[in-house]
């Protein structure tokens, strides 16, 4: 099931803005995001959630035109293994 994804500054999140299900985290350098950290609630794991925040973040990079800096393992991994998101990687 898809979840509203909310957006903020540096960040996008899932739940309660203060103590959200789900977040990543980013930074916005020149052309490019780079993803610092993805974050789950253990308690909300293996539902997808943090696959969900990287196609949402892929999407927003497209949407501005940025390339991707995946500096998080998890969102390096995602962005890796799903050819469409190629587009967006930087090199």
């Amino acid at each position: 099931m898809e979840r509203m994804i909310h957006e903020e500054k540096g960040r996008l999140y899932m739940g309660e803005k203060q103590n959200p299900d789900a977040e990543l985290v980013f930074d916005l350098e020149d052309d490019t995001m780079i993803i610092l950290s993805t974050h789950v609630d253990p308690a909300e794991r293996e539902q997808g959630l943090g696959g969900q925040l990287v196609d949402e973040a892929v999407n927003y990079a497209r949407k501005h035109k940025l390339k991707i800096d995946p500096v998080c393992s998890f969102a390096h991994n995602v962005i890796e293994e799903t050819p469409e998101y190629q587009v967006v990687r930087k090199k």
